[in-house]
């Protein structure tokens, strides 16, 4: 029942937040210069219709009244219709957020098999030239640019050798063969920032467990060094790591964006470049709002994989 309690905690403390962030992106809809109005209705129309677009926008209503009307369309799943398409902006985002959630997974899996092993092998053998030797790579893949990362796998992986496609997205359920083939190159490019973070917390991490004294003990019963690891180790060496992680899902939903323009993939990176192009309002509130909710979602299984870890953060 504990963790259960814990979990309803952490739910609720959620709401308030996805509320602020609803206030937040109807603020900048507000403040962002320029009328909307004369963006759907276009910069040469007249002044009865660009005051008709602007009853159609309800922005001759209230400021209240449009917020109450916005929490309302929000909560239905109703985010508008894009000004330069005429889609309804939660379609076009759905119709997107599959490549740009493959991405992001596809890196954070790539960067938890880079990472744990070498993590754990650099704090095993401490002050070694394998533990130099990582810890110089973790600082040239923290240190390289997405950008410059892509184009090198691109130049190396694609047209030197032809292992993998350069450009393009497939379905996962049109061939799921050709989505993982399309995906290595740019998973792969965000990944390899994921894997150098992630290998030095867990390198800290892991270093600061060995040296407790219930591993002593552990070692002196005779247990090996992998026994050690694996029934003491890990999960204590897991908590830093957890919230990292966390952390890393913000940093690649951005990456997103510069990572979908190098490898020509139509995810919500590339909508939400389109959309500033185009002063598409609706669609650029519609990302921002999807994405703070990915986020929190994010946050809320962090805390609870806290929880679960660690039974002194569920009784605070």
């Amino acid at each position: 029942m504990g963790f259960l309690r814990f979990v309803a905690k952490r739910v609720l403390f959620t709401l308030p937040v996805l509320a602020i962030v609803a206030l937040l992106t109807f603020l900048m809809l507000e403040l962002t210069p320029g009328d909307p109005a004369v963006v759907v209705a276009g910069s040469d129309a007249s002044p009865e219709a660009i005051e008709a677009a602007r009853e159609s926008l309800g922005l001759d209503q209230p400021l209240p009244q449009r917020f109450a009307d916005y929490v309302g369309d929000v909560v239905t799943g109703d985010l508008g219709n894009s000004f330069t398409s005429g889609v309804p902006v939660l379609e076009t985002i759905a119709s997107r957020l599959p490549v740009s959630l493959s991405l992001t997974v596809g890196a954070l899996l790539i960067g938890m098999v880079i990472a744990l092993p070498a993590g754990i092998f650099a704090a095993v053998k401490s002050g070694s030239w394998l533990d130099r030797f990582t810890i110089f790579n973790t600082s040239v893949g923290m240190a390289s640019p997405e950008f410059f990362v892509g184009l090198l796998l691109i130049l190396a992986f694609s047209l030197t050798l032809g292992w993998f496609p350069a450009t393009g997205y497939v379905p996962f359920a049109d061939d799921p063969v050709e989505w993982a083939n399309r995906l290595v190159l740019p998973a792969l490019t965000l990944g390899v920032g994921v894997a150098a973070e992630v290998t030095r917390h867990v390198r800290a991490s892991m270093r600061d467990v060995l040296q407790r004294d219930y591993i002593q003990t552990a070692r002196a019963k005779g247990l090996s060094t992998a026994s050690v690891i694996g029934k003491h180790g890990l999960k204590n060496a897991a908590l830093p790591v957890v919230t990292v992680l966390g952390l890393q899902v913000r940093r690649l939903l951005a990456g997103t964006v510069i990572v979908e323009q190098i490898f020509a993939m139509n995810g919500i990176g590339t909508l939400a470049v389109r959309a500033v192009f185009h002063r598409d309002l609706p669609m650029l509130l519609g990302i921002a709002l999807v994405t703070a909710v990915i986020v929190l979602l994010v946050n809320l299984v962090v805390d609870l994989s806290y929880g679960y870890l660690d039974p002194k953060v569920r009784a605070a």
